[in-house]
């Protein structure tokens, strides 16, 4: 930040310039150097003389002509090299020096100065004695440093109007330099970022089911849409041992990066779990246990586990405070709900169990609360209500899933802002199933 600047100017270069070597600078006999013996010179000699003469000179002044050598320049010896930069300071925005400055506003001779500080004594060891504050929208943004002049003289008053005069016009100056490297700077920091979520982002999605399982007599569908780059919601479909197929659907608090990291570690935990323990309620224990460990205290993760017998269409359940499952019959629409804390909150906890009984056509729809606690424009909220309406309407699958996001997108109108991460799974049971389970002796 701070600069110091040379002082002094070498002196003018001296041009000097040299005769030819072995030319005189006279071409022209003088005849008056002739000497006394020239008056007995004949006169047709002195003729003769006289063109001889005149001829050498000639020949004289076409060499010269010819040859004549460049002027020879000699430049006097420069004064010692010029200090071209100051000392490099980091001025603490607490050192005095700084409100000296700012106070001074001017050109400011530090050699007699008396302050704690040490950007003053970092400035004294460099050899500099007069110092002119750079001031910008009332910051100092830097330093013009300068050290004693070479004349050994101290600095004039029109010395200091010109520096001071500099420092106005040079202060904006550095402040749109300093406004420039920093915004390139962010940029530089928002694209690392960008393309560091970008990478979480497709590690994340490795997480989630590469294809749906392929269940006779079952149609599932599943959507997934973060609101930001990446989330905390997941879902899965875990193969079991004895055939069935366990059903997660999870969401931590928070989003963003943070929820994205322990979604991942709650995931592993519910893969490694359920293939050995196969109870929905036991499974949700064990990752609650685990989770208590090592969660951060303001996190936990909601979930719940679905256990599917595909053949016979009974279903076991246990909750562990996420958002309650929907469940279309011919007698209307049903929640499956059971008790259990969110996992991370509190060792030890048991989970209930429940379970249902699937019959042909039945359609459910699990999700997160990313669609059911979306607010419109008037801060009114979508609601679970309208939720279970949606599910009751008759369509499943692919096609309830669609009809639940046209209706968000209508009720939060065009320029909403995603508030949270969305999570649908819908799965129905066809009206086929009746033929297999008699095929198969009515179930496991």
């Amino acid at each position: 930040m701070a600069q110091q600047v040379g002082r002094g100017a070498a002196p003018a270069a001296q041009q000097t310039e040299a005769a030819p070597g072995g030319v005189s600078g006279r071409t022209e006999a003088d005849p008056s150097q002739n000497g006394t013996g020239s008056g007995r010179i004949a006169a047709a000699g002195q003729d003769r003389a006289s063109r001889a003469g005149q001829d050498r000179a000639g020949r004289v002044r076409g060499w010269w002509r010819r040859n004549q050598p460049a002027a020879t320049v000699t430049t006097a010896p420069q004064a010692p090299g010029v200090v071209a930069a100051g000392p490099e300071l980091d001025l603490a925005s607490n050192d005095p020096l700084v409100g000296y400055l700012l106070s001074a506003a001017s050109a400011v001779d530090i050699t007699g100065l008396q302050l704690q500080s040490p950007a003053l004594q970092a400035l004294r060891e460099a050899g500099v004695v007069l110092v002119v504050p750079l001031i910008s929208s009332g910051s100092l943004v830097g330093l013009l440093s300068l050290g004693p002049r070479r004349s050994e003289r101290g600095y004039s008053t029109d010395d200091l109007r010109l520096l001071n005069s500099l420092a106005g016009y040079a202060a904006p100056a550095m402040r749109v330099g300093q406004l420039v490297r920093q915004q390139q700077a962010e940029a530089r920091q928002r694209e690392r970022i960008d393309q560091e979520l970008k990478i979480a982002q497709i590690i994340q999605q490795q997480f989630l089911p590469k294809s749906l399982p392929d269940l006779p007599s079952w149609h599932v569908a599943a959507f997934y849409r973060p609101a930001r780059t990446v989330g905390g919601d997941f879902y899965d479909f875990i193969s079991l041992p004895d055939g069935r197929v366990m059903f997660v659907v999870g969401d931590v608090t928070d989003k963003g990066v943070p929820a994205a990291l322990v979604m991942a570690s709650t995931h592993a935990l519910l893969r490694d779990a359920a293939p050995r323990l196969i109870s929905p309620g036991k499974v949700l224990g064990h990752v609650n246990d685990m989770l208590c460990a090592d969660i951060p205290a303001h996190m936990f993760v909601t979930c719940l586990a679905l256990v599917l017998d595909p053949v016979s269409g009974q279903i076991e359940f246990a909750n562990a405070g996420h958002d309650v499952p929907y469940v279309r019959t011919r007698d209307g629409v049903q929640e499956l709900r059971a008790r259990g804390m969110p996992l991370g909150l509190m060792p030890g906890m048991d989970y209930e169990e429940k379970s249902f009984q699937f019959q042909p056509g039945d359609c459910a729809l699990l999700h997160s609360d990313g669609l059911a606690e979306a607010h419109a424009p008037d801060r009114e909220m979508f609601g679970f209500p309208r939720v279970a309406q949606l599910v009751g309407k008759g369509p499943s699958g692919e096609a309830l899933i669609d009809l639940c996001l046209t209706e968000l997108g209508n009720f939060t109108g065009p320029d909403h802002e995603q508030e949270d991460d969305i999570t649908l799974v819908s799965f129905q049971r066809s009206p086929s199933a009746w033929r297999q389970e008699q095929q198969g002796g009515g179930g496991r």
